[in-house]
């Protein structure tokens, strides 16, 4: 009876890893045990900041920003990704607000590249490819408008790859695409906790995925599992 109860917490905690922070986890100030910057304490998610010349940035929501960020660091011309949150109504949200649902934000990632290397129809490929675009009520089992999927084009050239290509996939599956197109808003940087958790994190983020049904889906609708 024990080990039964033991494995359904596991199973339970893994499907609630990314809805919300386990009150075990600590951020990295907490892990210090250095206090968090006064103006993050004071004004939640800092806004990120505008390309370095010559460089581009994209958006993009796929559910959990811990498994979208790593498809994307692996390509050729991608020089970082951030998570965070966007296509909301609150400024400087904190995790905390985004993840009630409450404050219209998407969790999301911003991928700053070189479009020398690589063009915006590439991050669009690899941004198809790891989500389920035909799920509508959130991605695998992170329910929710947080959740959702969408791209977030900064000026029309990316908008309309951003369409032709919702187009295309939409023939490509024969179903109805959920994933939303909107004009891009401020992005606001999530907590250091979320930075790169594939890394800080290896064998939670994988738990995670297969937990939540992430892998097992991307193969059934694509062949592979994205990264």
């Amino acid at each position: 009876m024990f080990a039964a109860r033991f494995a359904l917490f596991v199973v339970l905690s893994l499907f609630a890893a990314c809805s919300g922070r386990d009150s075990s986890e600590p951020s990295s100030s907490e892990a210090t045990g250095d206090d968090p910057p006064a103006a993050a304490a004071l004004d939640g998610s800092p806004a990120a900041p505008d390309p370095p010349e010559g460089k581009a940035v994209a958006y993009f929501a796929g559910g959990c920003f811990w498994c979208m960020e790593r498809p994307f660091e692996v390509l050729d011309g991608v020089e970082s990704v951030l998570s965070g949150y966007t296509d909301g109504d609150v400024q400087h949200p904190t995790y905390r607000q985004v993840s009630s649902g409450d404050t219209g934000h998407a969790e999301a990632i911003r991928v700053l590249y070189d479009p020398a290397v690589i063009g915006y129809e590439a991050l669009l490929e690899t941004f198809w490819h790891n989500v389920d675009p035909t799920d509508g009520g959130g991605q695998f089992c992170d329910r929710g408008t947080q959740y959702r999927t969408g791209i977030y084009p900064i000026d029309g050239s990316q908008r309309a790859a951003a369409e032709a290509s919702k187009a295309a996939i939409g023939e490509e599956l024969g179903e109805t695409i959920a994933t939303e197109i909107h004009d891009a808003s401020t992005f606001w940087v999530a907590e250091d906790y979320h930075q790169d958790y594939f890394r800080t994190h290896p064998i939670r983020y994988r738990q995670y995925r297969t937990g939540c049904g992430r892998d097992r889906r991307l193969v059934e609708l694509w062949g592979d599992s994205g990264h």
